[in-house]
């Protein structure tokens, strides 16, 4: 079970190189000569995508959590 959860946590903090813009949003950026602002709309892009995520996840963990003890707390009794 700890290597499920090492691997989850390491695989949610290691991001790929990805291309996350609309297909206008990159053809307006390319034209550009600075390509800076490019990578930046992109990383705003990774971390608005990111958060839901995140959010569900932690959820999901209190749901499991909760109910994980319930059932414990019923078999003992």
């Amino acid at each position: 079970m700890k290597q499920k959860i090492t691997f989850l946590i390491v695989s949610l903090f290691f991001f790929l190189r990805t291309n996350a813009q609309c297909a206008m949003c990159r053809a307006v950026l390319e034209s550009g000569e600075d390509q800076s602002a490019a990578e930046g709309i992109n990383d705003g892009i990774m971390f608005l995508m990111a958060v839901p995520y995140i959010l569900v996840a932690v959820i999901g963990f209190f749901v499991y959590k909760t109910f994980n003890n319930s059932k414990k707390s019923n078999k003992t009794v």
